[in-house]
């Protein structure tokens, strides 16, 4: 079915305002930032936008529009924007994950080499005071005196 440039004329302004509020993050519930919703926001039929269609020149415009935005950070869509920061997000975690892994095992590993450095020092320790108690020429030290200062009357 043909149009007339009216009705042309008409529905190419109700896509550039629906392209407009899709563009400032106002989408409807269920909708993306995309043609998809474009089409059903400015009740044009999506298949227009493709190849030689008639509005095919729309939607080179709004994917450039969305481009620009994205290139400068923004992000109009806001299921994207939390897709995004969620995989930042979850990046982040991973990292510090793989931190905390890693301190986990050199932790570990020092407290085995602390474990074997201490039974080692006690195997010594025995060692010695076995050999101390052979001999006789080994004296102990006397407990030392305790003297209890009191005050002068």
């Amino acid at each position: 079915m043909r149009i007339s440039a009216a009705q042309r004329t008409e529905n190419e302004n109700r896509i550039r305002a629906a392209m407009d509020r899709l563009l400032r993050g106002e989408i409807p519930p269920g909708g993306r930032c995309d043609i998809k919703t474009l089409a059903s926001e400015a009740a044009v039929d999506r298949t227009a936008f493709y190849g030689t269609r008639p509005y095919a020149h729309l939607r080179v415009e709004f994917e450039r529009r969305v481009q620009a935005l994205q290139d400068v950070g923004e992000i109009p869509d806001p299921r994207e924007a939390q897709i995004a920061r969620l995989k930042t997000e979850n990046s982040k975690l991973r990292e510090r994950l793989a931190a905390s892994e890693q301190t986990v095992t050199e932790l570990t590993d020092f407290r085995g080499q602390a474990l074997a450095q201490l039974a080692a020092q006690h195997e010594e320790i025995v060692r010695l005071r076995e050999a101390a108690a052979g001999t006789t020429q080994v004296r102990r030290l006397p407990a030392p005196r305790t003297t209890v200062i009191g005050s002068c009357s």
